[in-house]
Order: C-alpha cells, then sequence, then structure tokens
C-alpha cells in the first residue's frame, strides 16, 4: 500500500505512527476502553516487525510514545508540521477517528474499497460522511459513544440527536450550557448521562501536543529503491516488490527531473 500512496498522493515528505503494546492514558482512565478488542495474534506482531524494517531501510522515521496511540502522535506532528512552514497535510489510515483533524490545511485519506481504492476526505466530505464538522467529532462521539472503543456516551442519545443538538448549539460544553432549552427528555437524558458524555469526551479527543520531536529534515529523506531496500527485500524474499520500488524508484526520478525542466 505504501508505494501505492507514494504514486498516488506524490509526498515530499513522510512519517509513520505506531501504537505500542504498553496502556494508554485513556485506559488508564477507562479500564473498558477497547477492551473487548481480541489480543494481537503473533503473526500479526511478526508482520509489523518487518514493516519497521522496511521503513528503516526505506529512511522513513517511524514515531510511537508508550502512553499514547498512534492517533495522538499523528494529530501532534499535523501540527508540528504546519507551524514548520509545510502548507499541506494527507494522514493516510484506516481509522475514521483521525478524521476530527482535518482542516483547511489537513486532509485524510482513508481506503474505501479494501486497500485497492482509497478517497481524500477534506472539511466537505467528512461533513457528508460523519454528519457533522471535523471538528465536532469528538463532541457527537462524546453524546452517541464508540462502540468499536467500548464507550458509551449519554445513555439515551442517539445519532440523530446528537447530530441535532450539535448543529444548533455548536459542541458537548454548549449543548450543557443549554439544557433548559431542550425538551424534558432530551434534558433529562443528558442530566443523568453527564459524566459518562465527559469521559467520553476525553476518550474520543485526540491529544496534539505530546512530548515528541520531529525530524522533518529526515522526513524528506526517504528513497524507495535504495540498495538497503533492496537487500532486505531480497532476504525477505519479495521477488515482485523487489520490481516495483526499482519501477516506482525510476517513476520518481523522471518526475523530479520534469520538475526541473
Amino acid at each position: 500500500m505504501l508505494l501505492r500512496i507514494i504514486q498516488e498522493l506524490k509526498p515530499t515528505h513522510i512519517a509513520v505512527a505506531f501504537d505500542r503494546k504498553e496502556p494508554t492514558f485513556r485506559q488508564k482512565e477507562f479500564a473498558g476502553y477497547q477492551a473487548q478488542r481480541p489480543p494481537m495474534e503473533d503473526n500479526l506482531s511478526s508482520q509489523f516487525e518487518k514493516a519497521k524494517a522496511t521503513l528503516n531501510a526505506f529512511g522513513i522515521p517511524v514515531y510511537e510514545l508508550a502512553g499514547y496511540e498512534a492517533d495522538d502522535i499523528i494529530g501532534t506532528l499535523s501540527n508540528k508540521v504546519l507551524s514548520s512552514g509545510i502548507q499541506n497535510v494527507i494522514i493516510v489510515t484506516g481509522d475514521r477517528d483521525i478524521l476530527q483533524l482535518v482542516n483547511g490545511n489537513v486532509k485524510v485519506y482513508l481506503p474505501v474499497k479494501g486497500l485497492s481504492e482509497g478517497k481524500v476526505f477534506g472539511i466537505e466530505e467528512v461533513v457528508e460522511k460523519m454528519g457533522v464538522k471535523p471538528s465536532q467529532i469528538p463532541d457527537y462521539k462524546a453524546l452517541v459513544g464508540d462502540q468499536s472503543d467500548n464507550y458509551k456516551g449519554v445513555s439515551g442519545i442517539g445519532p440523530k440527536t446528537a447530530m441535532k443538538l450539535i448543529e444548533e448549539y455548536g459542541s458537548f460544553e454548549a449543548i450543557y450550557r443549554n439544557l433548559n432549552s431542550l425538551p424534558k427528555q432530551t434534558k433529562e437524558r443528558l442530566e443523568s448521562g453527564k459524566s459518562g458524555g465527559e469521559m467520553s469526551l476525553k476518550l474520543a479527543e485526540i491529544v496534539r501536543d505530546i512530548p515528541i520531536e520531529a525530524d522533518f529534515e529526515k522526513m524528506n529523506k526517504w528513497s524507495v529503491d535504495s540498495k538497503q531496500v533492496l537487500d532486505l527485500f531480497t532476504q525477505f524474499g519479495f521477488k515482485t516488490l523487489t520490481n516495483r520500488v526499482k519501477e516506482v524508484g525510476k517513476m520518481i526520478v523522471s518526475e523530479n527531473q520534469m520538475k526541473l525542466i
């Protein structure tokens, strides 16, 4: 997939974020967070090691930090990249939680048909898909919860009601400031479920200022067909991929030459 992304999106800088095995601050805050997910299979764990070795050969920096999820790393790196003067960021992920990071300078590339086809989501695409603005996704999840992450939001508040409330008041906090303006049943549900909603909001929000250093120079020095890559793929027995990286490498050289012309 990485090679296809390079061909389609033509990035100048690349970085990759991974989760770690240690408990995150969300799991410490709420023991049930993602508790329903099965443990990673041993063979999948070994594939991650191969992936990291491949990224190292490509010269692509890998970021991970105990206590935080890859989403938090991505959120922080996005902020740092924009602060460095780079104007556009595209995040490649299969996790819809990341859509909350979308703004005028940040877009998200999500697979839409397995790994064979993807779509770039800007602000309009996120609103069309989620029913709320990117920045309001944590507010939405605070109300309705997130089944995949195993938190429930506010009991009795469904997607339609949540979208209506957010459209009218703008945020989770603003909704609670206007409880007296709401229908009796909705008000009662929000009052009784406030603590669950507040917890869900904290779990849903991606942290964008975790303590990591971004190496922009290294992000810009990747190569898909270096000797290190070819040697590693020979070691792994990746014959087809070896030919593919050579083709992509030639394509990148050709495109760079065209830019100079």
